[in-house]
C-alpha cells in the first residue's frame, strides 16, 4: 500500500515540498583535524587549543589520518563512490570564531562521491536517498552572547575539530521523510564508529534547504536554516519553513536565497543574511596541504573493519533468528541494542539447551517490552540500563525452566532495577520460586471453591467464562507462586 503523497493545500492549489540536508558529523577521534588538541567535550573554554588551533604565525596544519580513515569508512557504509584522490580547499569568509578567517574545507575534489539510504516511511515504504558527496572540514568556534552585557566572547575549544559534512540530494518530500533519513544516517554512523551523534551536543547537526513548488514543476529557490540539532527541530524547520514560503508566494511575493535560523522556542524561522555561492567564498586550493592519495591496501583495511550494518543485521535477524519485522527492526535500529541483544542472546544459549530461534523470540520479546517500558520509565537508554545482558539471560533461563511464572518473574525483574542483584540471588533470598506442588495447589483449589459455590453453581451450569475467575483467585491466594499450566489443568479437573 502507498502512502499518499505529502501536500501543502494553499489557496491556489497544492504545493509540493523539496528538501535536502547538509548534515555536519564530528569524526570520532581523539585530535583535531590539523593539530593534536583534544576534541574531548565539556571541557573549560580555551583549554584545547593549539598554536595552530590559533592561527599563530608560522604555525602549518597536519593531516590526521584517522579523520581520513573515519570519512572513507562512512563512505563506504553508503555504498559511496571513494575517491583515492582529494584536495583541501580554503573557504575565504569573515568568521569571528575562526582565527585564521579561512576554514579549510573539500569542494571542488571531495574525499567521498555519490552514495545512498534507504528509508522507511509510512506504512512500510521504502525510498532511496541520494547522498551527493562526504567532505572533510575543520569546525569553527563558539561566540557566547551570554557571558557580558556588552561584549562577546570566544571559546576556540571547537575551532579545527573534524568534521564530515555528508551532502544529501534534494530526494526528501516531507518532514517524515527528512526525520526517518536524518535517524538512519545517525544509525549507520554509530554503527560505523565514525560519528556518536550526540545531536544535543553538537556533534552532529544539519542544515536545513528547502523549496517548494507546483507538483511536476522545476525547483524553486531555496532557503538554508542552519545548525539544526535534533530529529525534531529538523521536521519542525521543514514543516514552518515550507508553509512561509507558500505563503510568500501566494500574496505575490519571491522567495530570497538566504541563510535562516530557526528559533526552537517560537517554532519558526528567521532570517539571517543572504545566501552566499561558491564564487562569494573565493575557493582555491590550501597551499599549505598536498593532495590526497589513496593507496588500495588502506582502502582494503577500511572496507575489511566495518561492521555488519543496521540493513544487514536486520535482514539476518529475520532470517536466521526469525524475528518478526517489528523486532528485527527496533532491535537494530541502534549499535548500542543490537550489541546488548546479541550479549544477552549469547549468554541465553550457555544457560539453556534451546533451538536458537525459540531463544531469540523470547529474548527479543522480552527486550522489547519489559526491558524497554522499564528504561523507558527510568529516563535510562540501553548503555546505562541497571540490568546486564548476562542477568537478563539469568532471568529468562528461569522462567524457561519453571522456576518463575510470568508474574514472578516481573516481580523479580522490579527488584533487579532497583538492586541491581542477579536474579537467582533474588530469588533464594526472598523465595519467590515458583511451586508445581500438586498437594498444595489442590488444598487451595478446594478452598477457593468452597468460598464460591455458588460461581461453581454457575459454571457448572455452563459459564465457562467463570474459569478465569477460578484461576485468578488461586494465583492471588499462593501470591502468584503456583505453575500456571498446573493450576489450569488441576481446576479443570476440580470443576468438572
Amino acid at each position: 500500500m502507498s502512502e499518499s503523497p505529502y501536500r501543502i493545500h494553499g489557496a491556489t492549489g497544492e504545493w509540493e515540498v523539496v528538501i535536502g540536508l547538509e548534515v555536519h558529523a564530528q569524526i570520532t577521534s581523539n585530535a583535531k583535524l590539523f593539530s593534536g588538541a583534544s576534541t574531548e567535550f565539556g571541557a573549560e573554554p580555551n583549554t584545547q587549543v593549539s598554536l595552530v588551533d590559533a592561527a599563530m604565525p608560522g604555525m602549518l596544519p597536519v593531516l590526521n589520518g584517522e579523520c581520513v580513515r573515519q570519512a572513507v569508512r562512512t563512505g563506504m557504509a553508503l555504498e559511496a563512490e571513494i575517491n583515492a584522490w582529494s584536495r583541501f580547499d580554503r573557504k575565504n569568509y569573515f568568521y569571528a570564531d575562526l582565527p585564521q578567517g579561512y576554514q579549510i574545507s573539500q569542494l571542488y575534489h571531495p574525499i567521498v562521491g555519490e552514495g545512498s539510504i534507504a528509508i522507511e516511511t509510512g506504512e512500510g515504504a521504502t525510498r532511496t536517498i541520494g547522498v551527493e558527496r562526504i567532505h572533510i572540514e575543520q569546525d569553527a568556534g563558539k561566540l557566547m552572547h551570554d557571558q557580558h552585557p556588552s561584549f562577546s566572547y570566544v571559546d576556540l575549544n571547537r575551532c579545527g575539530v573534524a568534521l564530515m559534512e555528508i551532502v544529501s540530494k534534494p530526494d526528501m518530500r516531507s518532514p517524515e521523510e527528512a526525520g526517518a533519513y536524518v535517524r538512519k544516517l545517525r544509525s549507520i554512523l554509530r554503527y560505523v564508529g565514525s560519528c556518536d551523534g550526540n545531536m544535543e551536543q553538537g556533534s552532529m547537526r544539519a542544515d536545513v534547504n528547502v523549496s517548494v513548488r507546483k507538483p511536476g514543476q522545476p525547483f524553486g529557490t531555496r532557503t538554508e536554516t542552519k545548525n539544526v540539532n535534533s530529529v525534531r527541530f529538523i521536521m519542525a524547520t521543514i514543516e514552518h519553513e515550507a508553509n512561509r514560503q507558500v505563503d510568500v508566494l501566494e500574496s505575490g511575493g519571491t522567495i530570497v536565497q538566504e541563510t535562516r535560523l530557526f528559533d526552537p522556542d517560537k517554532g519558526e524561522t528567521r532570517s539571517l543574511r543572504s545566501k552566499e555561492d561558491a564564487h562569494d567564498y573565493r575557493y582555491f586550493p590550501d597551499p599549505d596541504l598536498l593532495p590526497l592519495e589513496l593507496t588500495p591496501e588502506f582502502l582494503d583495511e577500511c572496507r575489511h573493519s566495518l561492521p555488519e550494518l543496521p540493513d544487514a543485521k536486520r535482514r539476518r535477524y529475520e532470517e536466521e533468528l526469525g524475528l518478526s519485522a517489528y523486532n528485527a527492526a527496533v532491535l537494530t535500529a541502534e549499535a548500542d541494542t543490537a550489541r546488548w541483544f546479541e550479549a544477552l542472546l549469547a549468554e541465553s544459549a550457555l544457560k539453556q539447551a534451546r533451538p536458537q530461534e525459540e531463544l531469540a523470540k523470547a529474548a527479543a520479546n522480552w527486550v522489547t517490552s519489559d526491558l524497554f517500558g522499564a528504561l523507558n520509565r527510568l529516563g535510562k537508554d540501553i548503555a546505562t540500563s541497571p540490568v546486564s545482558p548476562s542477568q537478563g539471560a539469568q532471568l529468562l533461563a528461569l522462567v524457561a525452566d519453571g522456576t518463575l511464572s510470568g508474574t514472578l518473574a516481573k516481580q523479580v525483574f522490579e527488584i533487579m532495577l532497583e538492586t541491581g542483584d542477579d536474579p537467582t540471588a533474588i530469588v533464594e533470598a526472598r523465595g519467590l520460586k515458583q511451586t508445581s506442588d500438586t498437594g498444595a495447589i489442590e488444598a487451595v483449589i478446594a478452598k477457593v471453591m468452597a468460598a464460591n459455590a455458588d460461581k461453581v453453581a454457575d459454571y457448572r451450569g455452563g459459564k465457562d467464562k467463570l474459569f478465569g475467575f477460578f484461576v485468578g483467585q488461586t494465583m492471588k491466594a499462593m501470591a502468584g507462586k503456583a505453575n500456571p499450566q498446573v493450576v489450569n489443568e488441576l481446576l479443570k479437573k476440580a470443576l468438572s
